[in-house]
């Protein structure tokens, strides 16, 4: 039996003396130790059991995963309540692909892709619509209460549920998040704690309209890094109701500050759970302050850099939707395309364009008049990971991609622009 630090109860001790054999007390291991590093004083419950897990990619060098896979789901161990995903790395129907592409997706990156769901449907995959970034919209499901603890990765759900639902949870790595899901504990340090949750950073909103999302979560993300920040100044645009508009808003916001940094937790002034209840009590005494005006903004924008081979290209594919795109969004997106249509005079987006949204958030838009519309304007709608689909280096190559995510912008060679831009590109203004 490992040496440890933390407290435990008498049914950790006997997992971790093999009581409940091998697998168990490995995962228990793990978990202890992980906690350790960290300065854990003990483990506690996990109040929400359905896990989302960040690793939903079949790629075929992480053999370790499989073999873990192997010795859990062969000693008959599962989840303690079901498991969302990531979204899935391919979709040929929408995302179409070339031969070579294919090749390199399914012989080299992904082989591994129909196995490693065989595995995920033993230890509890939800069902077949789980593949999603977004599993705590209302369309899917997996929505922890203010307080819950929680046992997930993926940056953007991780950063969402801390800030926007109020639920509890560091940002754990792959495997770590399945591992809290088996036990139904978690090491409790960092955003866990009261102290943990304390805004580091004053962060004053001063522009003279709405502040893009994606480029604001950026240019906070950049500034405060791994800290929290308590923003001012964002309720004056769009108020102290966290109805579906604002949601979409903060999803896409914290997507940019966990991806372009490691923000795991913000509150936002007026707004998000905590910072309603508490206030004020939630910064540090010794917080640093960071003010962003309109300059700031374009600051932040303009040094995004372009890196594709030529930089002066144009642009041959679209991506909206990382994080996956909420109902709303779609709906909204969808009539500004129509609109934008109209004003050129043109039947269809003259740039291959591709939206993303969860399989359960897809089904909701295909039952509505709005779907239609969207597909006679010659955009393709999929569940796809646009993230995935760029790791193909053969792809890499052959797309220059503009996308209105800076997540997708930060890890691969997409090109960001705002918003109304993608709108006039695809539509041809």
């Amino acid at each position: 039996m490992i040496d440890y630090k933390m407290e435990l109860n008498d049914e950790q001790i006997a997992i971790l003396k093999g009581e409940k054999g091998e697998a168990m007390q490995q995962v228990l291991e793990t978990i202890v130790l992980f906690g350790d590093i960290f300065g854990a004083k003990r483990l506690v419950p996990v109040t929400h059991k359905d896990t989302h897990l960040v690793t939903s990619f079949g790629m075929g060098v992480l053999k370790p995963l499989y073999a873990c896979m192997e010795k859990l789901t062969s000693e008959g161990i599962k989840a303690q309540g079901y498991l969302t995903l990531d979204p899935r790395p391919l979709d040929y129907e929408n995302v179409k692909c070339n031969i070579v592409e294919k090749i390199v997706f399914n012989k080299v990156m992904y082989s591994m892709q129909a196995p490693y769901e065989e595995y995920l449907k033993k230890l509890g995959l939800k069902d077949k619509n789980a593949f999603t970034c977004t599993c705590y919209l209302d369309e899917v499901g997996n929505t922890p209460k203010e307080g819950d603890v929680i046992a997930w990765a993926e940056s953007s759900a991780v950063v969402y549920a801390n800030s926007v639902l109020g639920a509890k949870c560091n940002r754990n790595s792959g495997m770590i998040d399945l591992f809290g899901a088996i036990l139904g504990y978690v090491p409790e340090f960092g955003f866990l704690t009261d102290e943990g949750r304390k805004a580091t950073w004053k962060v004053y909103v001063k522009t003279t309209k709405k502040p893009e999302a994606q480029i604001l979560g950026s240019a906070i993300g950049m500034k405060v890094m791994e800290e929290v920040p308590y923003v001012y100044g964002l309720d004056a645009f769009i108020g102290d109701e966290l109805n579906d508009e604002n949601k979409s808003y903060l999803k896409d916001f914290g997507a940019a500050t966990a991806s372009n940094s490691a923000v795991g937790l913000y509150h936002i002034d007026n707004l998000t759970p905590e910072a309603k209840k508490q206030g004020e009590s939630l910064i540090k005494d010794d917080a640093k302050v960071y003010i962003i005006d309109d300059e700031e903004l374009e600051r932040v924008y303009k040094s995004y850099p372009v890196m594709w081979k030529k930089p002066d290209a144009k642009p041959n594919l679209c991506f909206i939707g990382c994080p996956h795109l909420t109902y709303d969004q779609l709906c909204q997106w969808t009539t500004n395309i129509v609109n934008g249509l109209k004003e050129t005079g043109k039947k269809k987006v003259v740039l291959r364009t591709i939206m993303t949204a969860s399989p359960d958030v897809v089904e909701k838009f295909k039952k509505t008049t709005k779907y239609q519309l969207l597909m006679r304007s010659g955009v393709k709608l999929s569940s796809i990971c646009p993230l995935m689909y760029t790791n193909n280096p053969v792809a890499r190559g052959m797309h220059n991609i503009i996308t209105n995510s800076n997540k997708l912008r930060t890890y691969s060679t997409s090109r960001y622009y705002k918003d109304a831009d993608i709108l006039d590109i695809i539509t041809g203004k």
